[in-house]
């Protein structure tokens, strides 16, 4: 079966902002949404391709969207700025009203140990994944509460789980689960406060995923396979618990294979295939 947009379908009449939509799993949930009818404010930094080595632009999601049918605005944002994301919140509102999806996708990462790890880039990874996260919920939360309804759903990692061998070695990712950990800290904390709203938060944890950006880090490759996680099952969870009822479904932190399992999920294609990268390219 070809995948379609249906604008009919289980999200119709919703608004959604999926921040890091340029490429990899932004750019499947964005599509997945959609597919599902509901308009769709894709924001990243990438507005044009070679605006950033790796390919992937919001222009292009936008227009693979559209052209399937379905409904999407594209907005440029760097999220380590704090005007930007105003204008994010402005802008999104401008064209499709209040939101009441919000996809907190977007990331910035460094592999670097501890002991070398630049504090500019310490603050920048952190301001992108865990304060721009909590801003743009502020943000969005008069929306949901005043539509009486509302999705937030945080793009995890297992990174966040604290290692359990401290002989194996660090990797490099300590500054990396400390965000995930502390987006994840939030996205429970928060469910709890705004579930009297019926607005649900919560975290999925994708595990390792063939996208443009796990393959410039090197994360991916011929024996990762075997353990990896398609993208289409991360998009078709986020837009499950997105046509969820909030209440049923919220302050959750889901690894993705288990939620799959627990809800009878299944990978949903999507209306154009996730772009790879090739590390030899550069």
């Amino acid at each position: 079966m070809v995948a379609t947009v249906n604008r009919e379908g289980a999200l119709k009449g919703r608004s959604a902002v999926v921040t890091g939509a340029s490429r990899g799993i932004g750019e499947a949930i964005a599509y997945s949404l959609a597919m599902e009818g509901a308009n769709v404010i894709v924001s990243a930094r990438t507005v044009n391709e070679g605006d950033h080595p790796l390919p992937g632009t919001i222009t292009k999601t936008v227009e693979t969207i559209r052209s399937a049918g379905g409904e999407a605005y594209a907005v440029q944002c760097n999220l380590a700025l704090p005007e930007d994301r105003a204008n994010l919140a402005e802008e999104s509102r401008k064209k499709y009203g209040p939101i009441d999806i919000l996809v907190n996708n977007a990331a910035i990462t460094y592999f670097i140990p501890t002991k070398d790890f630049p504090d500019k880039r310490a603050r920048l990874m952190f301001e992108v994944q865990v304060i721009a996260a909590m801003d743009l919920s502020q943000r969005f939360l008069p929306d949901m509460v005043d539509q009486g309804r509302g999705h937030i759903i945080y793009i995890s990692s297992g990174a966040a789980i604290h290692p359990t061998n401290p002989s194996a070695g660090g990797g490099g990712g300590t500054v990396y689960g400390m965000c995930k950990a502390a987006m994840e800290r939030f996205s429970t904390g928060f469910a709890a406060e705004v579930y009297a709203d019926n607005i649900a938060v919560n975290a999925i944890s994708p595990g390792l995923v063939a996208t443009p950006g796990t393959q410039l880090h090197g994360l991916v490759n011929e024996s990762t396979k075997s353990r990896e996680s398609p993208v289409e099952a991360i998009a078709e969870a986020t837009c499950f618990i997105a046509r969820s009822n909030p209440k049923e479904i919220t302050g959750r932190i889901d690894h993705i294979q288990p939620f799959m399992d627990e809800f009878s999920l299944e990978n949903v294609e999507l209306i154009a295939q996730i772009q790879s990268y090739d590390p030899s390219d550069r």
